[in-house]
């Protein structure tokens, strides 16, 4: 197979942010194309969308349901490969599920379904299916973050002991979902986002991060979740502890109401010979510390083979000291799902580099904290396991 491939897009109209950032993300390697979409809920808007978007005007759909029908009756060299979805949480599940029954492969925006229920139905089907499906947990997608998962996989820091991850943001300090902001209203809302507003939205990305960067898996928690606001009915405020599967303690903040912040991801990881610290505001630079040695600065580049892993390099685009950011993070997420469908549509084996991306196992494992963390904070016990 020698062309792009081909995709279509469940929401993500002009009035919605996200799906502007995955067209972006998609563009930027030239592997992918949009083909078609179901834009929207509001009629007008789907159409005013998909013209904007310069897409056929028989491929414009007013709904997923039409969308995926249709597009499984068009020819193989017309029919997308894949399909996105850039839905609110409550509208991830019955959009994925139909796209990989009729044989598409699907990307989903986090949290990957409304339920664990839902998410462990995905996941079988993705079983049964042998489709792949991505999740755009996107701080993954940074090169020095696939640098720091390489360099506690190598061992150079001995034995994990500490994780400590931090996701303060302010956007949520007053009462906003009742001035208009629609991002704000479906967020706060338990019948669209589901049973936790800080942890279920930002939460998820820091617990991801915190597992992915490690190599462990959280094993029991004890959260406290709070809601700030007066009126608001979901928690805008959370603080947990976590327990790893090898021994290590961890400390995980997510919360909406930090005045002042924008998006400060922030995660610092230690081990018997030394540490790291990765923070999204300055995310090309990795500072690494040692025990018995000076601290390190390591920076992302092209041109930092003799430095990097091969996961970094891979993931980087331009030499050291040209700015790569949130897009390039989401696009490298793309752009491994690409190359990865790629390869298996040739017959052939994706490379250790392609396959890393976010999985569908990955979206059970966040449904699954959502769910602990909680109980957690409802319970009157110290921990609470990690089960899923």
């Amino acid at each position: 197979m020698n062309r792009k491939l081909r995709y279509g897009m469940i929401g993500g109209g002009k009035d919605a942010f996200i799906g502007a950032v995955h067209r972006i993300a998609t563009n930027m390697d030239g592997l992918i194309e949009l083909k078609c979409g179901a834009l929207s809920i509001n009629p007008d808007i789907a159409v005013d969308s998909g013209k904007s978007l310069f897409l056929e005007e028989e491929r414009i759909y007013l709904n997923y349901q039409e969308m995926i029908l249709k597009e499984s009756r068009l020819p193989e060299n017309k029919r997308i490969d894949f399909i996105t979805i850039v839905t609110p949480n409550f509208a991830h599940f019955a959009p994925a599920m139909m796209a990989l029954e009729y044989g598409f492969n699907v990307v989903i925006e986090k949290p990957i379904a409304f339920t664990l229920t839902e998410a462990k139905q995905l996941q079988q089907k993705v079983n049964e299916t042998g489709l792949t499906l991505c999740l755009t947990h996107t701080y993954s997608g940074y090169p020095m973050v696939k640098q720091a998962r390489a360099m506690v996989a190598d061992g150079v820091f001995g034995k994990i002991r500490k994780v400590w991850v931090e996701y303060p943001q302010g956007w949520l300090s007053k009462l906003t979902e009742k001035e208009g902001n629609a991002q704000a209203a479906w967020r706060t809302d338990p019948t669209k986002s589901g049973k936790s507003g800080s942890m279920g939205d930002i939460g998820t990305h820091a617990a991801h991060l915190a597992e992915y960067i490690s190599g462990l898996q959280i094993t029991e928690l004890c959260a406290d979740l709070n809601t700030m606001v007066t009126g608001r009915a979901l928690d805008d405020d959370g603080n947990i502890l976590l327990h790893f599967n090898n021994g290590a303690a961890g400390v995980l903040m997510a919360s909406q109401v930090a005045a002042g912040e924008e998006n400060a991801l922030k995660i610092r990881i230690y081990g018997e010979k030394g540490g790291l610290e990765w923070y999204q505001h300055e995310p090309n630079t990795l500072l690494v510390k040692w025990l018995d040695a000076p601290a390190q600065i390591l920076r992302a580049g092209t041109n930092y083979t003799n430095w990097l892993s091969t996961y970094a390099t891979h993931n980087a685009r331009v030499p050291g000291g040209h700015p790569e950011g949130y897009l390039e993070a989401f696009a490298n997420i793309y752009r491994n799902f690409a190359l990865t469908l790629t390869a298996k549509m040739n017959g052939t084996m994706p490379s250790k580099e392609m396959l890393d991306f976010p999985s569908v196992q990955d979206g059970v494992r966040g449904m699954a904290f959502i769910d602990v963390a909680v109980a957690s904070a409802q319970s009157d016990k110290k921990w609470t396991k990690f089960e899923i």
